[in-house]
């Protein structure tokens, strides 16, 4: 891979790694206009390995909140006045929202890096659940905040996580939406989805590294997927910023329509064979 090439899938990522977009669906399209093979293993490790720097961004930005969370967590486990604390409960809730993902990421792990590969898969996905996002958003009339969220939601919104491994679904435009059909606030929600999105993704990254490095090396290159990891982290950080400015404002109505009108152009540019599915 070229510093360029990398440099340019270090910005795709960081851009849509938290938005209800898909990042991976992106990755694989970029990828593929720049003439990669999006099943190659190297390709496919390299995807994974530079969501570390997106997610890495979204730990410095929530720090604060990690932390207090993390803290009181800790002090739970060894002191019963401690698990009185909504911190403490919260931290447990979302331990039991990750569980999902961890779980059935791993069991379906060849499907999603082969067989889900395919870009009619990702157009597909990108349009349906467009029509799922838009139904939570409008439907939803509950407005909850975070010292409301129990482990029954974080349960339900991991189990929404699972459909992320489907590339064009977005593991933040699952968790958003299923969120938002409990009833939680934008705000809430969002930032729900990025808390749990990092042990996940961080979980996912570290595994790739460990068990595909060997791909890396005689594929993508190290170079390469480092680049593109920092570069993921510094865009990621500004994503981040803007995404939660956007939501307390705004409605998801901007991210629909974008997801539908490339879901379209690449099923057009599948079907008059300007580009392969593979």
């Amino acid at each position: 891979m070229e510093w360029w090439q990398a440099i340019i899938l270090g910005i795709v990522e960081g851009v849509t790694e938290f938005l209800p977009v898909s990042s991976t669906g992106h990755l694989t399209i970029v990828e593929k206009l720049m003439g990669m093979r999006i099943n190659d293993p190297s390709l496919t490790a390299f995807t994974a390995i530079i969501q570390i720097g997106a997610i890495a961004a979204a730990i410095i930005y929530f720090r604060n909140d990690i932390w207090r969370v993390l803290s009181a967590w800790w002090r739970g486990l060894w002191w019963k006045r401690a698990r009185r604390q909504f911190d403490y409960k919260y931290g447990w809730a979302i331990i039991i929202g990750s569980l999902p993902i961890a779980a059935i990421g791993y069991a379906l792990k060849n499907e999603v890096e082969t067989v889900l590969r395919s870009l009619w898969f990702v157009a597909f996905a990108l349009i349906g659940w467009s029509l799922v996002m838009w139904l939570a958003d409008k439907c939803s009339a509950v407005r909850r905040g975070e010292r409301q969220t129990t482990w029954r939601d974080t349960l339900a919104i991991g189990l929404g996580q699972c459909l992320a491994l489907i590339p064009g679904v977005s593991r933040s435009g699952a968790t958003i939406s299923v969120g938002l059909f409990r009833g939680f606030d934008r705000v809430t929600v969002t930032k729900l989805s990025f808390f749990l999105g990092i042990p996940a993704l961080v979980a996912a990254g570290l595994l790739e590294a460990m068990t595909a490095y060997k791909y890396i090396g005689g594929g993508v290159g190290w170079v390469s997927t480092i680049l593109a990891t920092a570069v993921a982290f510094a865009v990621g950080y500004w994503s981040i910023a803007w995404l939660l400015k956007f939501v307390a404002r705004n409605d998801f109505s901007l991210f629909i329509r974008y997801r539908i009108g490339l879901g379209v152009m690449i099923m057009l540019l599948l079907m008059t064979g300007a580009i392969t599915a593979i």
